[in-house]
C-alpha cells in the first residue's frame, strides 16, 4: 500500500519561499499528486502552537512571534509532505547520523517518511548511502541527480538516479531534471523512464509555471499568476511570500515596468490593484469579514458560562492575533481588580500529562473561572481563564474593534509622558 502512494506520480518538489499553500494547491489543481511544503526547521516548529483558523478554514502552526510557519487545509489532506530539516546537503557527509534521524522518524509516527538527498561524488557511495536509508523503513527516496557542489548549469546525471533504482525496492523519485529535460508535461516521462524511477519531483519548472503539470498542456504565465493570486487573498497568504513566488513566474520580465510595479507592491491589495483584481480583492475580504462575524455570533452563543463545581467555566482560547500588541486579557483584568479594589487575579495553572497541554483558573473576588480547553502554554492557559472571567463578567478584554475600557487610553498617555521625558532628555543633552 505504500508502495502505491509514492509510485507514478508526479511531485512538486520542496521549495525555500516557494511551497507555501497557495503554490500547493495551485500544483494540485494542475495535476500534480503530491506536494512537498517548504523545508522547515524542526526546532522552529517545537516552538509553534497550533491553531485551527476557522475562517480561513485552515490549521496554522504559529510561532512565538505571530508568524504562520506552516498553514494547511483540507484540500490537500493526503497529498502534502511535511519536509523537516535544517542541515541540507551537509548531512550527506554523516551517515549514521542520517540512519539515526531517519529511524527515530519511522519509529516515532504513524505517517510515511520519505527522505531526499544529492548524489555523493562516486557511484558506489551514492548506492551504499541510499541502501543504509532504506534499512530504516523510509516509504520512497527522491534523489536529486547532481552532487552537492554542482548547480543547475551541471547536467543531471541520469544514471546514477537509475542505479539507485535498481539498488533498491522502494520508489524512488527522481528530481533535477528542470533544466535540460524538463519543459512540458511529457518531459516528465521521458525524464522518469531516463532515471529508471518511480515517480517524477519537478522544482523550478514547476515554480516558473506550476500548470507544467497539466495532462492538457500548460497554461500561460499571465493565466496562471491569477489562479496563484486568488488562493493568496483567499489564504492571507503573507503579500511578501506572494510577491515573492509571483516574481518567479515573471523571470526576466521582472526588470519590465509591469514587474517593477509588482515589486514596489507591499499588501496583497497592492498586488490585486498590478493584476486589475481589485473587484476579486474586495469581494473575497468581504466574505471572509462575514465568515469572521458568523462565527462570533455563533461562539458568542454556544461560549455560555457554566457552573462545574465551584468553577466558572467556558469554551474559549486564547487567540494572540486578536488583541493589538501589548494588550492582553490578562491586562483589561488586573486593570479593572485594581478600579474595584480587589485583591489581584490569583492564576492556579496544572498541565495534564498525556499531551502537556495546560489548563489555568484565575480566582478573583473568591471565585473561580477557566476555560474548557486545554492550552499548548501556561500563558495561553492564564490568557483563556481571564477572557472566561471577563465574558462571565460582561467586561471588555481588549480584542481589536471592540469598545475598550480606560486601559488602553491610559497606556497610550503612558506613552506619550515617556515619549516626552525622552524628547526633553535628549535635548537636555544636546
Amino acid at each position: 500500500r505504500i508502495l502505491n502512494i509514492f509510485a507514478h506520480k508526479t511531485v512538486l518538489a520542496p521549495m525555500v519561499r516557494v511551497g507555501t499553500l497557495p503554490m500547493r494547491l495551485l500544483a494540485l489543481d494542475y495535476g500534480a499528486d503530491i506536494v512537498y511544503c517548504e523545508e522547515l526547521i524542526d526546532i522552529k516548529m517545537a516552538q509553534c502552537e497550533r491553531v485551527v483558523n476557522d475562517v480561513l478554514g485552515t490549521v496554522d502552526f504559529v510561532a512565538p512571534d505571530e508568524r504562520v510557519m506552516f498553514r494547511t487545509c483540507s484540500e490537500e489532506k493526503g497529498r502534502v509532505v511535511f519536509q523537516m530539516g535544517g542541515m541540507g546537503s551537509a548531512l550527506l557527509s554523516d551517515p549514521e547520523k542520517i540512519e539515526s534521524i531517519l529511524s527515530t522518524l519511522v519509529k516515532g509516527i504513524s505517517k510515511p517518511v520519505t527522505c531526499k538527498i544529492r548524489i555523493l561524488p562516486t557511484l558506489e557511495d551514492t548506492v551504499n548511502l541510499v541502501k543504509r536509508i532504506e534499512r530504516t523503513g523510509v516509504a520512497a527516496i527522491a534523489v536529486h541527480g547532481r552532487m552537492r557542489e554542482e548547480r543547475p548549469r551541471h547536467p543531471v546525471h541520469c544514471d546514477y538516479i537509475q542505479a539507485v533504482a535498481e539498488s533498491v525496492s522502494i520508489p524512488v523519485i527522481a528530481n533535477g531534471g528542470s533544466s535540460d529535460m524538463v519543459k512540458t508535461f511529457e518531459d516528465m516521462e521521458k525524464f522518469r523512464a531516463a532515471a529508471g524511477a518511480s515517480s517524477v519531483m519537478l522544482a523550478r519548472a514547476a515554480m516558473w509555471n506550476p500548470s507544467i503539470f497539466r495532462q492538457q498542456g500548460a497554461l500561460s504565465v499571465e493565466e496562471v499568476m491569477e489562479d496563484y493570486i486568488r488562493y493568496a487573498v483567499r489564504y492571507d497568504n503573507n503579500p511578501f511570500n506572494t510577491k515573492y513566488c509571483l516574481c518567479q513566474m515573471l523571470r526576466d520580465r521582472v526588470e519590465s515596468p509591469f514587474g517593477k510595479r509588482l515589486h514596489a507592491a507591499q499588501t496583497n491589495e497592492e498586488i490585486c490593484e498590478v493584476f486589475g483584481m481589485t473587484d476579486f480583492y474586495n469581494k473575497t475580504k468581504a466574505e471572509l469579514e462575514a465568515r469572521k462575524a458568523a462565527l462570533q455570533t455563533n461562539g458568542d452563543q454556544s461560549e455560555q458560562p457554566k457552573l462545574e463545581d465551584d468553577v466558572i467555566t467556558m469554551p474559549v482560547r486564547f487567540e494572540r492575533r486578536d488583541y493589538p500588541p501589548q494588550i492582553t486579557p490578562k491586562m483589561y483584568l488586573l486593570e479593572w481588580s485594581r478600579k474595584e479594589k480587589l485583591d489581584q487575579p490569583v492564576y492556579e495553572t496544572e498541565q495534564r500529562t498525556q499531551d502537556r497541554a495546560f489548563q489555568s483558573t484565575v480566582i478573583i473576588d473568591n471565585k473561580k473561572y477557566r476555560s474548557a480547553l486545554w492550552e499548548k502554554s501556561k500563558k495561553f492557559a492564564e490568557q483563556a481563564a481571564a477572557i472566561v472571567c471577563l465574558r462571565t463578567l460582561g467586561l471588555p478584554e481588549g480584542r481589536i474593534g471592540e469598545e475598550h475600557s480606560g486601559l488602553v487610553n491610559k497606556r497610550k498617555r503612558d506613552d506619550r509622558k515617556c515619549a516626552a521625558l525622552d524628547d526633553n532628555e535628549s535635548a537636555l543633552h544636546n
